[in-house]
């Protein structure tokens, strides 16, 4: 029996249908506006009726950024979308509008952490934590085999770990979160930053950018620091020790199998898994008398995040189970 994911972006959706094996037979995508919750609800719902006429399918499992219950059934609250306790699954199922179908709702980054666990990078352990490197960061956990929620459904918001006090403002109220060092926009605010202070030592990136500071983004940093740029070179390497640095301290806590990043700052590889690396055994408790988790990259990129939603709706039982 097949299964429904769907991945909520900020402007768009991806839904797919997935089989036991983690591998998507179909997909179609549908745009979206996030200040309009109804139209989500409505992207969503025809999207799944579409793939409905060609393939059987009781689950759908929908990954949204933000803090799901621990019901899986609401949007307490997201950064991005206008979902304020937001009863996401039953919008869903009642425009669906089958009694056979139950809809699961997941954090998105735990649905990715989850596709890359049971079908990805992860397959073969069982203790693994997963960073999604994009406009913020987004992490799941994994832990003897299981998906770790916490007792509200709020587990694993690492990206909100504060590393350093008094630092930079974070959408989330407080200061020196950990995604204000270690995510995409951090790797652009900086870029933006050496260019403003050193506009020479930053050409390369001003020339990607068509020599407008404000437009300098992440692929362009990536873009200069392959071609051999060292500005480039050096910011990716700054976002790397963060990351390294960081799962140093949840190994502390976590003691995982592997680190597997993913996320769209993935794409500049080994320019920033290196420096990962290299800052992870720095600060990496009692080096020497333990093992040293591996950091990889993600393998199942954009698809993860479908894959993994599909795979947790199975573990809900529909109705006419």
């Amino acid at each position: 029996m097949h299964a429904i994911g769907v991945d909520i972006g900020g402007t768009k959706i991806a839904v797919g249908v997935v089989d036991s094996e983690g591998v998507i037979v179909e997909k179609t995508r549908r745009e979206t506006r996030p200040e309009d919750a109804a139209s989500i609800d409505d992207a969503i719902a025809d999207a799944v009726r579409e793939l409905g006429e060609r393939h059987e399918f009781h689950h759908v499992g929908v990954a949204a950024a933000g803090f799901v219950s621990a019901d899986r059934r609401r949007v307490l609250f997201a950064p991005n979308i206008a979902w304020r306790e937001y009863p996401l699954a039953d919008k869903v199922e009642a425009l669906i509008d089958r009694d056979d179908v139950n809809v699961v709702v997941e954090n998105d980054a735990n649905a990715a952490g989850w596709g890359e666990y049971r079908f990805g990078a992860g397959r073969d352990v069982q203790a693994m934590i997963m960073l999604t490197i994009g406009t913020g960061l987004g992490a799941a956990i994994i832990s003897d085999g299981q998906l770790v929620r916490g007792a509200y459904g709020f587990a694993a918001e690492l990206g909100h770990v504060r590393v350093q006090p008094g630092g930079h403002p974070c959408g989330c109220g407080h200061r020196g979160c950990w995604e204000q060092y270690a995510s995409g926009s951090a790797l652009v605010r900086e870029a933006r930053r050496a260019a403003r202070e050193r506009p020479v030592r930053a050409a390369g990136l001003l020339r990607l950018a068509g020599g407008d500071v404000a437009a300098i983004s992440g692929p362009d940093v990536t873009r200069a620091a392959a071609d051999g740029d060292e500005l480039g070179i050096e910011l990716l390497g700054e976002l790397g020790a963060w990351i390294g640095t960081g799962s140093a301290s949840l190994a502390a806590v976590l003691d995982p199998e592997m680190f597997v990043v993913g996320g769209g700052v993935i794409a500049a590889g080994d320019l920033m898994l290196e420096p990962a690396r290299e800052a992870y055994r720095e600060a990496l408790p009692a080096l020497g008398h333990r093992p040293v988790a591996p950091i990889v990259a993600a393998a199942m990129g954009n698809d993860a995040g479908i894959v993994g939603a599909a795979a947790l709706a199975r573990e809900v039982p529909h109705a006419g189970e």
